[in-house]
């Protein structure tokens, strides 16, 4: 029969399970700082690409709220290691919300483990397989293999019981080294949630280079035309609506050519 002090052990242990599915249900720490980063990233990299003050206000009216993801969505293709980091994040804290809802399938049978194995390789894959098609092979295979082995720590401590429920006659207890590899999983994504993937983040939203096309165009101003650089902000008709580097000023611009570089200042860190 458990004593007093043994009984109080387990209350404390069971309470830190249910804390722990408790932050995996709510994304974690990882949510929280995914929505931060797609709410100041996108301004951050406006202000510092067209000069702030009230150059960022008319860049977002030209482009309209609408638009907002592209900002993201751009700084994410033209850079391959924050896209990469920001998948194997998402897989991580996307993998840890299901897992809270039970989705990782205790005990050994062929079936449970099946299922188990097709949950945790799934997400990664598709991850890797994106990254391929837009960074290259290589970028793919080591982003498929990074999320892989983010979600085995999730799926041990689930296994054991140390999250969620713990059932005492399904619980599965791994061996040291395992545990180990687990708790070191735990600090490696701590790091790349809160650590790496914001400092890459604000590093390509300082690093001058515009997060769409920098097109050359004929714009009229006044009764002449003449050729200006712009960031194109959307589509219109024939033309393009974009922001002028050269008069600082939304303007409509018509047969465009890519300029075939992103450059529009220099780095923050080399000003």
């Amino acid at each position: 029969m458990p004593t007093g002090h043994e009984e109080q052990l387990d209350r404390d242990q069971d309470r830190e399970r249910d804390q722990a599915r408790s932050v995996d249900r709510k994304g974690g720490p990882g949510h929280t700082v995914l929505l931060a980063l797609a709410l100041a990233v996108p301004a951050l990299k406006v202000a510092y690409t067209v000069g702030g003050g009230s150059h960022v206000r008319d860049v977002f009216v030209g482009m309209e709220p609408g638009n907002w993801p592209d900002v993201l969505l751009g700084m994410v293709l033209t850079e391959p290691l924050l896209g990469c980091v920001l998948g194997v994040v998402v897989s991580r804290v996307v993998f840890a919300l299901f897992a809270a809802r039970g989705a990782v399938p205790k005990g050994d049978g062929f079936l449970r483990t099946l299922r188990r194995i097709a949950l945790t390789v799934v997400n990664p894959l598709a991850v890797g397989v994106i990254a391929a098609c837009c960074y290259g092979g290589w970028w793919g295979l080591v982003t498929g293999l990074a999320a892989f082995a983010l979600r085995e720590g999730v799926v041990v401590e689930y296994r054991a019981g140390r999250r969620g429920r713990h059932h005492h006659d399904t619980a599965y207890e791994p061996p040291g080294w395992l545990r180990r590899a687990a708790r070191s999983e735990q600090w490696v994504a701590a790091a790349l949630t809160v650590v790496v993937l914001p400092l890459l983040a604000v590093g390509v939203s300082l690093d001058g280079r515009a997060w769409t096309s920098v097109l050359e165009c004929q714009v009229q101003d006044g009764t002449e035309t003449g050729a200006q650089r712009l960031v194109e902000l959307g589509r219109k008709g024939n033309g393009v609506v974009g922001w002028s580097l050269d008069r600082e000023e939304i303007v409509n611009g018509t047969g465009c050519t890519d300029t075939g570089s992103l450059r529009v200042r220099a780095a923050w860190w080399n000003s």
